[in-house]
């Protein structure tokens, strides 16, 4: 199951990501999304794990728990949307 994690603290890493997640199970991959441009973090990762119920028990436990001073939203990921390309700046 692909599980969305938001509103991460900007200091929190993929490592960091699989360490709070394994407590529940296997994690396959765990990935905080960052801007392209300054390699920032955006506050929000993706966590793959490929046991459904282990996934479940997670989103469970850690969405509403506050980690690092910030209150995550954990859930089921949606399938990504095909959005047009922007246009770009000059």
């Amino acid at each position: 199951m692909n599980i969305y994690v938001g509103n991460v603290s900007y200091s929190t890493n993929d490592e960091k990501l699989v360490e709070l997640f394994s407590t529940f199970g296997e994690v396959a991959s765990a990935r905080v999304i960052s801007d392209r441009e300054t390699g920032r973090s955006k506050g929000f990762g993706f966590v793959e794990m490929p046991n459904d119920s282990e996934a479940s028990a997670a989103i469970e436990a850690l969405n509403e728990k506050e980690i690092d001073g910030r209150t995550l939203r954990v859930n089921e990921a949606r399938p990504r949307e095909e959005r047009p390309r922007r246009a770009p700046r000059y």
